[in-house]
């Protein structure tokens, strides 16, 4: 009898033939899109977040849907923290889910991904509240992390009363998983009664210390969506004057943290990630820990799939609709 390996690994997944043709031609263009323009740290913050807006970056421009702009306050008196709130098209609100948006803690807003709020709204009728957290440079850390643990903790505190059900799930994009597991963590500290029903960790970035491998190789190599010198700026930005070791300090990169006083505390974690993103080895390790942990864990990746990829129309590339499917069937098999 062979032996069975205790890590198991969709192989398939990986390999250089699971990449259509039209996920391969959708690549190159965004490539083709990237090097045409500036990057944002030669024309500033303020200046790219417009170029977002306008499309002119390699991520589409943002959609605005029907939703509501509300606000929750924040640790600070009068400074009221903006939010963004998108309820199911139709039923009852059955939970709340509190989203992160990404753009390497220095881009995006709460109002740029209205079509992803109104999926995960009507996947499982959840009201879906974006967190408008405080964006670096103008504000580094931890001042955005402060904005997220306000509001989750807010969130914990009234969500029934004011949305109609509790929080049942977290998650967010790039930046926004990386700041989903932090806040995640710090609810474990100041609301340890309560349990999430779920994450939803896309794409996210665990390690900001001296990165992970794929950074390092994919990133170096090819300059699709993100790669390491965009990466390098945007720790820059976010985590100012700090040492490659202060920034491995858990409360800043999530992979480093000892999940095994957690055992028995996390909440189930779906991470979905595709093959052409350099921050691939960050899903695939924080899955791998958070599985060791004890806690239920499903790590989701896509072929070609580059850094982004739920952001774009679903007929875009492969991949896109089967990752929003998966979330479908994450959220609603949690409730």
């Amino acid at each position: 009898m062979a032996i069975q390996s205790d890590v198991v690994v969709n192989v398939s997944k990986f390999a250089p033939n699971a990449v259509s043709k039209k996920t391969e031609a959708m690549n190159e263009h965004l490539i083709d899109v990237q090097n045409s323009g500036p990057r944002w740290y030669q024309v500033g913050a303020a200046k790219y977040r417009k170029m977002r807006e306008n499309g002119e970056t390699p991520l589409p421009r943002p959609t605005m849907l029907d939703g509501d702009d509300i606000h929750l306050p924040s640790r600070e008196p009068g400074r009221p923290i903006a939010c963004r709130v998108m309820r199911p098209s139709k039923g009852e609100v059955k939970g709340v889910f509190m989203h992160i948006h990404g753009g390497g803690w220095v881009l995006m807003s709460e109002r740029y991904s209205d079509p992803l709020l109104r999926f995960l709204a009507d996947a499982a009728n959840l009201a879906v509240i974006s967190v408008g957290y405080r964006l670096a440079p103008e504000h580094p850390f931890p001042q955005g992390n402060e904005d997220c643990y306000d509001v989750a903790e807010w969130l914990v505190d009234n969500a029934r009363a004011k949305f109609g059900g509790d929080l049942l799930f977290m998650g967010g994009e790039s930046a926004g998983a990386h700041l989903t597991a932090l806040t995640t963590f710090h609810l474990l500290t100041t609301r340890p009664a309560f349990r999430l029903h779920g994450l939803n960790l896309v794409f996210g970035c665990y390690d900001l210390a001296g990165f992970t491998p794929t950074v390092h190789t994919l990133g170096a190599t090819r300059p699709l969506v993100i790669d390491r010198d965009i990466m390098a700026h945007y720790i820059d930005a976010y985590l100012p004057r700090t040492t490659e070791a202060q920034r491995r300090d858990p409360a800043v990169s999530p992979l480093y943290r000892d999940l095994r006083p957690d055992r028995g505390r996390l909440p189930p974690a779906l991470f979905t990630v595709g093959t052409e993103d350099c921050l691939l080895d960050d899903s695939v390790l924080m899955g791998a820990k958070w599985a060791m942990s004890g806690a239920e864990t499903v790590v989701k990746v896509y072929p070609g799939c580059p850094h982004g990829f739920v952001s774009f129309p679903p007929d875009a590339m492969d991949g896109v609709a089967e990752c929003l499917q998966d979330m479908r069937v994450f959220l609603t098999e949690h409730l």
